[in-house]
């Protein structure tokens, strides 16, 4: 089905879609991305899903103006955001997490048609739509894109890295080093753009001998559709990843535009939080420049009870003062979990326990001096802007590549542990105290800054994600062109 629209006039109708489970490491990067095209002449769409937006308006405070419209303040504003909500197929009481698999045969199988009605009723009620936005990991992003004559703009939040690796699974399944009961366990140097990464560095799926689950067949789909995109938009910066961006640019339109977050990380015009925030600043502001360890496992992943209680008691023997994000299903989606007896009258006033905050608020804050960090992309590249060094404690998916980027290319980071033996308290400690000491021979708060000053630089007014952000919008505009 072919659409006839209206030329393209002053802006670009864009309707946009994050990723559908619950995970506040995509929905952030797409609500910036929606913000930043917006301010650049964009007409954006935004769609979450019903359960999304549920748990958006439980964690606001109930007075807030922004209830049913996320973006109603980034309107008034000036910046041309509508919003809508989509069902995911499953009732709102349904938990995503403790289903997962269940939910993602449901992005498979059902939200595809909730979405191809709502894409849709839009098309056909406001013509002036050309493009559709997707997060990469959605599997049906190019059919329903050219079902409605629609551009196909594919999202990836996470690094260049990760998506060249999940691009040539066929390679690294021909190859022997994914898909069966023995993979290989020589290094993998055969990926275009991708110097030589061990196996246990690539994402934890690509580890697992089953690649017959759910989560492996939305996988193999999704990155079989992303090469029928018609461009691809990463949340990375080119002088950190271009290799790997020279070799995917050379298949497909791809564009470096990150960080795609605001320059200034104040608080956000628009409600993005899954979990209420609780509010750092007065703790913060009693403490010294540099001496506070952050401590957050995101919003997703569990940690086990052991993991749990060795960094506690490595926390106590550190001595450093410290902010720890403890969800309150952190290691089980059952139960909550009780710290070691006795932690929290032993932390007294050096230790803060909070069930959730402003991350970049906390990063930013001049007492924060170091990140203990699942190595989530989002987490990355907060800390990254801070120039706030990093101790790496991947658990899950591209958390484990990250984690090369972050201590063996680019020098921001130290392993927690070395995840072949079990973390030990005295290891927590002693990589602590490490990180947090100022005199690491590692010269990592050096190397942070200079990272922190590569971000800046690209988003600077002729930056290189400045420059690709500014190509993309041509190019797009050509692409709508040649479709009227």
């Amino acid at each position: 089905m072919h659409t006839q629209r209206e030329p393209w006039r002053t802006s670009i109708h864009s309707l946009m879609l994050s990723w559908c489970l619950p995970l506040q490491g995509h929905l952030l990067p797409h609500t910036h991305l929606a913000m930043k095209l917006a301010s650049n002449g964009f007409t954006i769409t935004f769609v979450n899903t019903q359960h999304i937006h549920h748990q958006i308006s439980k964690s606001q405070p109930n007075d807030t103006e922004d209830q049913d419209d996320i973006f109603a303040t980034a309107r008034k504003s000036g910046l041309d955001i509508r919003y809508k909500t989509v069902s995911d197929g499953f009732p709102l009481a349904f938990n995503r997490f403790q289903n997962h698999n269940q939910a993602v045969e449901g992005l498979l199988y059902v939200f595809p048609a909730h979405v191809d009605e709502l894409v849709g009723n839009l098309v056909q009620s406001d013509p002036s739509v050309t493009c559709l936005i997707v997060d990469t990991f959605h599997p049906w992003s190019a059919t329903i894109a050219n079902k409605y004559n629609l551009v196909n703009i594919s999202f990836w939040t996470e690094p260049a890295l990760v998506l060249s690796i999940y691009y040539h699974l066929d390679l690294l399944r021909e190859r022997g080093h994914y898909g069966s009961h023995d993979n290989r366990e020589d290094t993998v140097d055969y990926i275009p753009g991708v110097q030589a990464i061990e196996p246990k560095d690539l994402m934890s799926h690509l580890q697992e001998a089953d690649i017959s689950t759910p989560m492996h067949r939305a996988l193999h789909k999704a990155f079989h559709e992303v090469q029928r995109a018609d461009f691809i938009l990463c949340n990375t910066v080119q002088e950190l990843e271009s290799n790997t961006l020279s070799a995917l640019q050379e298949k497909q339109h791809t564009y470096a535009i990150g960080p795609v977050s605001p320059n200034n990380p104040t608080k956000s015009i628009v409600a993005t939080n899954l979990m209420s925030e609780f509010d750092c600043t007065e703790w913060l502001n009693t403490k010294p420049n540099g001496s506070v360890l952050f401590v957050s496992f995101g919003s997703y992943v569990l940690v086990t009870k052991n993991d749990i209680e060795e960094i506690a008691h490595g926390l106590l023997l550190s001595k450093v003062s410290f902010i720890w994000v403890l969800r309150p299903n952190t290691t089980s989606y059952d139960e909550t979990y009780i710290l070691p007896v006795g932690f929290e009258n032993e932390i007294k006033d050096r230790g803060l326990m909070v069930p959730w905050c402003s991350q970049i608020e906390v990063l930013s804050h001049p007492a924060t001096g170091g990140f203990l960090t699942h190595c989530g992309w989002n987490s990355i590249l907060e800390s990254m802007w801070c120039g706030v060094p990093m101790l790496c404690f991947p658990l899950w998916t591209d958390q484990v590549t990250n984690r090369k980027l972050v201590v063996d290319d680019w020098g921001i980071g130290l392993n927690l542990c070395d995840r072949v033996k079990p973390i030990t308290r005295v290891e927590v400690a002693e990589k602590i105290n490490r990180l947090m000491s100022g005199k690491l021979g590692d010269g990592l708060q050096k190397q942070s800054k200079k990272v922190k000053q590569t971000l800046e630089d690209a988003l600077a007014v002729n930056g290189s994600s400045q420059k690709n952000l500014s190509q993309f919008i041509g190019d797009v505009k050509a692409e709508i062109q040649k479709r009227v």
